[in-house]
C-alpha cells in the first residue's frame, strides 16, 4: 500500500553521434551498463527528489540512436508532460514506465557515458525506492523483452540523500545511533529466562529435567487423538523415531478437563509430562509450549536425548484472534514456503492466516469455471501483456519466471487448508474488491474477448467487471488507471458469487470449516465510475443511488447479502465500514451505521501519525464493528526495519522493528505514541479530540494482526527477513496478558518497567527463539541485526540488540566472517574497524564500520 503520488522528469546531457546505419542485432543490451543513484531529497526546496541514471556503453558497438525502449518499474508516478529533446517518457500503467529516444538522440559510441537526471515528488530513502526490473525492447521485436542485468544501484550515504525533508529528524541508523539504543538492554543469564514463549499467565520452574528419548510413549484422551499424532510426528523429527501412542498411561499424557476454549496446563516432572486442556486447540497450544521448552539445538538433527526443564504452566490467550496476513498476490510465495510459514505461526500460537491472494498485480487461487483468473492473472511478463498475462510489476521483469508469477491449484490450496487446520489455524482468503482488482478485471476482459469472438455474447458478459464504454478517469495510489470493478454492473455480483461459491466448495472438499471471506474494500480511487453508462442507468433505476459515494454502500450492501446467504459473515478493510459525509462544509468520514452491530469484521490499518485517523480503530469498535487491530505504525511488517539505505522496505507509515509490535498497547495505543513518522515529538495536545475506547468498544476488539505486503518481497529469503523477528513481537502481544508497563499511569515508572521488560524479551528471543528458528522446519533466514558501535576513550565499543548473538570484527579492512575475532572487549586498534553480528549457525548480518582515529 504505497501512498505516494509522484511526478518524474529526466534531463539528458550531451550525446555523441553514432552511425545511423548501426544495426540492432550487433548490439548486446547487457553491454549497456546502467547505474542509478540518489542526489538529494527536497530538491530546490520542493517536495521532490533528484536522482540520476548513468548509461555507459561498454560494447564494441554503438548504442543505436533509435529503435529501442527501456522499461522499468518505479514506485512513483511519472510526469509525462515534461519532455526533454533527446528522450520522451511514457507511463504504461501501475508502476511500469518506459524511456524512448527521440529523433534528436544521436546514439552512444563505445565507452561513452551519459547521465539522465530524474526529478520525482516526495522522496527516496532506501534501496526499495530505486527503479527496478529494467529491460530493453527493440521496436522491431515488440513482444520480446531483454532483461538488463548490468544494472547497479549506488548506496546513499549523505544526509541530503537519506533525510526525507527538513522536518525529517528521525535518526539515520548509524552504528553510534544503534549503540545508544542498545545501551538499555541488559544481558540476562539464560537460566533466569522464562522458557515458554509467548509468555504464559503462570510459570514456575524447578531444578532438574525430564529426559525425552526414542522410548517415550504418548497417551491421549480420544478427543485429542489428532494432537497426539501431531506430537508424535514432531518428536519423531527430533528423536529419530516417532513415539508410540498407547491407550495406557504414557510418559507424555494429553488429558481432558474443563477450562477455557484455548487454555491449557503443562506440567513437566521427573515422572513425565502432562498437558491438560478442554479442547483440541488448547491441547495443541500446550504442545507448542512443550516445544519451546526444548533447547533450540534439539532441532539440529537427530538427538539421542532431549532434557526438558521441570515446569508448571497455566496459560490461555489474551485474544482469540491472533492473525498474520501474507500478501502472495503482488509477489508470489510457493506452496512449500506457505506450509513452512504455517508451522512458524503454529509454534507461536498464531491462529488466523489471512491469505491476501488477489490484487492488481496477481490472482493466485484457481477458481473452477474461471480459468482465466490464474491463466492470465497468475503470471506477469512483457509478451502480449494484458492478453496472455499481466504486465511486469515490482521488478518482476520481462519473462514470467520470477516471483511475479505463480498460483495455487485447487489441489495446492486444499493441501494448504488441511495443513493449517491440523495446526488449528483458520485460513481466510481475501478477494480484493472493488478496488485493487485489476488482475480480476483484466482476466475477465480476456474471457469476454475470447467468447465474443466465438459469438457467445451472453456468456461473454456473464462475469464482465468493466463497463466497456466507461470514460471515467482515475489513478490509484499504485498508478493503475483501470483496476476497479464496476459496481453498477449486475455481472460484477455474478462474478463475486461465482468466486465465493468456488471457495466454499474448495473448503468443503478439504473438510475444513469456512466462516468468512475477506472482501477487501480499500483504496478505491476518486473518479471511479463517474462516467460509466452502467452507473447512469443505475441512478435512474435506484433512487438510493444519487452519486458515486452511494455506490460504495450499494456494493457492500449487495456483497453482504451474498456473503450472509452462504452462512458467512462479512470481513473487509476499514473502508468497508466507513461512510462519506460533510462536516462544516468539508469532506468527512464516519462509521457507516448500515453495517454496525451486524458482526461485520474490519481490519483497521490507517493510524498513520499525523494523518488524522489515529483513533479510527476505536471509533469503529465503539460504533459496533468487530475490529482486528492492524495498524501500520506497529504491525505492518513490510515497513523498513530502520532508516538505513540498505534496509529495504516501505516507510510511509514509519519504521517497524521488533520493538514496534512488542510495544503496542491494544486498548490504548496512543498512550505510548510519542513521535510522528518523521521523528518529531508529538505535542501534549496530540490526543485531544481523539476518541478513546469505551468498555463496549473493548468487547468489539477481537484481536490483532501482523501484515506483510509484498511489493518489495521478491523471494522467500526476503519474506523471512521481513517476517522475523517481528512476528515474535506480535505473538507476545496477541497471546500474553497486558504487561505491567502498559497500565502503569506514572510515565517515569512505566518507562522503567518497559526497559526491564524489553531486556527480558530480547534476551528470550536472542537466546532461545531465534536460535530455535535457525533449525526448526529446515531453518528460517530471519533478520540478524547490525552491530551498534561507538568510539569512546580511544577504543571502539560495540553491542547488539539481541543478547546471545555474537559480534566479530576485523581491523585490516576485510569483511568479518564466522571465524573472525570475537568481540569481547573494546578494540583499541586504530583505523577502520569492521563489525558484524552472527547467529549460532555462523550466519552473519550486514557489516558496519567505524573509524578509530
Amino acid at each position: 500500500m504505497n501512498k505516494h503520488a509522484v511526478s518524474l522528469m529526466f534531463f539528458v546531457g550531451a550525446f555523441y553521434s553514432v552511425d545511423a546505419q548501426q544495426l540492432k542485432p550487433a548490439y548486446n543490451p547487457n553491454e549497456l551498463k546502467i547505474q542509478w543513484k540518489m542526489i538529494e531529497n527536497g530538491y530546490m526546496g520542493q517536495g521532490k527528489y533528484l536522482s540520476s541514471f548513468t548509461l555507459n556503453n561498454a560494447s564494441k558497438n554503438g548504442l543505436p540512436a533509435k529503435g529501442w525502449s527501456i522499461y522499468f518499474n518505479l514506485p512513483r508516478g511519472i510526469d509525462t508532460s515534461f519532455v526533454r529533446n533527446e528522450f520522451k517518457f511514457e507511463h504504461i500503467n501501475g508502476d511500469l514506465n518506459r524511456i524512448m529516444p527521440t529523433a534528436l538522440f544521436k546514439g552512444l559510441k563505445t565507452g561513452q557515458s551519459i547521465e539522465l537526471q530524474m526529478l520525482a515528488s516526495d522522496w527516496s530513502l532506501n534501496r526499495a525506492d530505486a527503479p527496478s526490473g529494467l529491460y530493453l525492447v527493440w521496436d522491431d521485436e515488440p513482444q520480446t523483452g531483454i532483461a538488463l542485468a548490468n544494472y547497479q544501484v549506488v548506496a546513499s550515504t549523505e544526509l541530503k540523500q537519506i533525510n526525507r525533508a527538513k522536518i525529517d529528524i528521525a535518526p539515520i541508523a548509524t552504528p553510534e545511533v544503534v549503540y545508544n539504543r542498545n545501551k538499555v538492554i541488559e544481558d540476562i543469564p539464560a537460566n533466569k529466562l522464562i522458557k515458554v514463549f509467548p509468555t504464559p499467565i503462570n510459570y514456575s520452574e524447578s531444578e532438574g529435567s525430564f529426559v525425552l528419548t526414542s522410548t517415550v510413549t504418548i497417551s491421549a484422551d480420544p478427543a485429542f487423538s489428532n494432537e497426539a499424532n501431531y506430537l508424535a510426528k514432531e518428536l519423531g523429527v527430533v528423536l529419530g523415531k516417532q513415539p508410540t501412542i498407547s491407550s495406557v498411561k504414557g510418559n507424555i499424557e494429553l488429558r481432558k478437563a474443563e477450562m477455557g476454549a484455548e487454555a491449557y496446563t503443562l506440567s513437566v516432572s521427573r515422572n513425565g509430562i502432562i498437558i491438560t486442556a478442554s479442547t483440541p486447540a488448547g491441547a495443541f497450544y500446550g504442545i507448542q509450549s512443550l516445544k519451546t521448552l526444548m533447547p533450540a539445538a534439539a532441532w539440529n538433527g537427530t538427538q539421542k536425548l532431549v532434557a526438558v526443564p521441570l515446569v508448571e504452566v497455566k496459560d490461555e490467550p489474551r485474544f482469540g484472534w491472533r492473525a498474520f496476513m501474507l500478501d502472495v498476490a503482488r509477489n508470489f510465495q510457493t506452496k512449500e514456503e506457505v506450509l513452512k510459514t504455517l508451522d512458524w505461526l503454529a509454534l507461536y500460537k498464531i491462529n488466523v492466516f489471512h491469505f491476501h491472494c488477489t490484487e492488481d498485480e496477481g490472482w493466485r487461487i484457481e477458481i473452477p469455471g474461471l480459468p482465466e483468473l490464474t491463466e492470465i492473472g497468475g503470471k506477469r511478463g512483457h509478451k502480449n501483456a494484458n492478453v496472455e498475462q499481466l504486465p511486469p510489476s515490482f521488478a518482476s521483469g520481462p519473462d514470467n519466471s520470477t516471483a511475479g508469477s505463480g498460483f495455487y491449484s485447487k489441489a495446492d490450496f486444499i493441501e494448504i487448508l488441511k495443513y493449517a487446520n491440523e495446526r488449528h489455524i483458520k485460513v481466510i482468503p481475501e478477494i480484493e474488491s472493488p478496488g485493487h482488482a485489476r488482475a480480476a478485471v483484466q482476466s475477465m476482459q480476456v474471457r469476454y474477448d475470447r467468447l465474443m469472438k466465438q459469438g457467445k455474447k451472453a456468456e461473454a458478459e456473464k462475469y464482465l467487471l468493466r463497463e466497456l464504454n466507461d470514460k471515467s478517469v482515475h489513478s490509484s495510489v499504485q498508478g493503475w488507471n483501470d483496476n476497479v470493478m464496476d459496481v453498477s454492473l449486475p455481472s460484477t455480483y455474478t462474478f463475486v458469487e461465482k468466486v465465493v461459491d468456488g471457495l466454499i466448495a474448495i473448503y468443503k472438499e478439504a473438510g475444513v470449516p469456512l466462516e468468512t471471506i475477506h472482501m477487501g474494500g480499500d483504496e478505491v480511487p476518486s473518479g471511479s465510475w463517474e462516467k460509466s453508462p452502467a452507473f447512469a442507468k443505475l441512478k435512474q433505476e435506484n433512487p438510493l443511488v444519487k452519486n458515486t459515494n452511494d455506490l460504495w454502500y450499494y456494493y457492500y450492501g449487495k456483497v453482504n447479502e451474498i456473503i450472509k446467504s452462504k452462512g458467512l459473515y462479512l470481513y473487509g478493510w476499514e473502508e468497508a465500514g466507513m461512510r462519506k459525509t460533510m462536516l462544516d462544509g468539508a469532506a468527512h468520514v464516519i462509521p457507516n451505521p448500515d453495517f454496525a452491530n451486524q458482526n461485520v469484521h474490519l481490519d483497521v490499518w490507517n493510524n498513520v501519525i499525523g494523518w488524522g485517523a489515529e483513533d479510527l480503530a476505536y471509533r469503529l469498535a465503539n460504533a459496533g464493528y468487530k475490529v482486528v487491530l492492524s495498524p501500520v505504525s506497529n504491525l505492518y511488517f513490510d515497513m523498513s526495519y530502520d532508516k538505513d539505505f540498505e534496509e529495504e522496505g516501505y516507510y510511509w507509515g514509519g519504521f517497524v522493528d521488533v520493538d514496534k509490535p512488542y510495544s503496542f498497547i491494544p486498548f490504548d495505543y496512543l498512550k505510548n505514541t510519542k513521535q510522528d513518522k518523521m521523528g518529531n515529538t508529538l505535542s501534549s495536545s496530540f490526543t485531544q479530540g481523539k476518541e478513546r475506547l469505551t468498555d463496549f468498544g473493548k468487547t468489539n476488539i477481537i484481536g490483532i494482526q501482523g501484515l506483510l505486503f509484498a511489493e518489495t518481497i521478491t523471494s522467500a529469503e526476503r519474506m523471512e527477513y521481513m517476517l522475523m523477528p517481528k512476528l515474535l513481537g506480535l505473538a507476545e502481544r496477541a497471546w500474553a496478558k497486558d504487561p505491567e508497563w502498559s497500565t502503569e499511569k506514572d510515565e517515569a515508572k512505566s518507562n522503567e518497567l518497559y526497559a526491564k521488560a524489553w531486556s527480558d524479551f530480547v534476551n528470550r528471543i536472542g537466546k532461545r527463539e531465534l536460535p530455535r528458528l535457525s533449525y526448526y522446519k529446515g531453518g528460517l533466514k530471519y533478520r540478524i541485526p547490525t552491530a551498534g558501535a561507538i568510539v569512546e576513550n580511544g577504543s571502539v565499543k560495540a553491542n547488539v540488540q539481541l543478547p546471545g548473538f555474537v559480534i566479530r570484527y576485523t581491523t585490516n579492512g576485510t569483511e568479518p566472517t564466522s571465524s573472525s575475532k570475537l568481540y569481547t572487549e573494546p578494540v583499541a586498534t586504530k583505523g577502520t574497524i569492521k563489525l558484524r553480528v552472527f547467529d549460532a549457525r555462523g550466519r552473519g548480518g550486514r557489516t558496519v564500520e567505524v573509524q578509530n582515529k
